[in-house]
């Protein structure tokens, strides 16, 4: 992946979108950090770069403008704000564009605690991007089981990353993105249809997580070494 295209990240002033940019940021990858609030983004990138270190290159944009500027996205908001938001920034998404959705449709339960997923008309939050996003444009599911908290610390982080996709290319591109991160290997999980299934795990690891206090993510055990290229 050459090193001049940046990389957007969509509602990134959140932990998710934050803990993914640094990371990116210290592999030595350009972000761009998207916000609906151009100050929000800059002072959210300002932040990164105090972490990554004066090297790093991070800036930060209007949602708009920062799909604009790179054509590879990275989605990291709230299932109720997904639609909206891609209706709203569709004219700004390049075709070509490969547009990697970590989105979860979460209900909150007790508490207001996420642990179950809500039903998706299109079977999963990306299926359903994959509707709203425009012609040309490929869809992947990644990144849902990391954990925002150690995205966001200095460790290595002990975590499988299974990404699906219907585009092989856009597939490959999520996977060489996630080994990035110190820790984490990639896995081809197939078509998008099976980002239903990650939805799922990642409802199951947020309350096991709130049971036993921890920040645990998957690891798959078994496969040969080339599974994870």
């Amino acid at each position: 992946m050459p090193d001049s295209r940046p990389i957007a990240i969509v509602g990134g002033t959140g932990p998710a979108g934050m803990g993914l940019a640094l990371r990116w940021a210290r592999a030595g990858e350009k972000v761009i950090i998207g916000s609906r609030d151009v100050q929000r983004a800059q002072e959210a990138a300002e932040k990164i770069r105090k972490n990554a270190g004066d090297s790093a290159r991070v800036s930060g944009m209007e949602n708009s403008a920062a799909c604009a500027a790179a054509d590879i996205l990275v989605l990291t908001v709230p299932f109720e704000g997904q639609a909206a938001l891609l209706k709203q920034l569709k004219p700004a998404i390049r075709a070509g564009s490969t547009l990697i959705d970590a989105t979860v449709a979460l209900a909150a339960g007790v508490g207001g605690r996420a642990s179950r997923t809500l039903g998706v008309w299109q079977g999963s939050a990306s299926q359903q991007a994959a509707e709203l996003v425009p012609k040309g444009v490929s869809v992947v599911a990644a990144f849902h089981n990391l954990s925002a908290e150690l995205l966001n610390g200095d460790d290595a982080i002990d975590c499988d990353v299974i990404v699906c996709s219907d585009d092989p290319s856009a597939g490959q591109l999520a996977r060489a993105l996630a080994a990035k991160i110190s820790g984490v290997r990639a896995i081809d999980g197939g078509k998008l249809e099976n980002a239903r299934i990650l939805e799922q795990i990642t409802a199951l690891l947020i309350g096991l997580n709130i049971r036993h206090k921890g920040h645990g993510g998957i690891r798959i055990t078994g496969l040969p070494p080339d599974a994870y290229k």
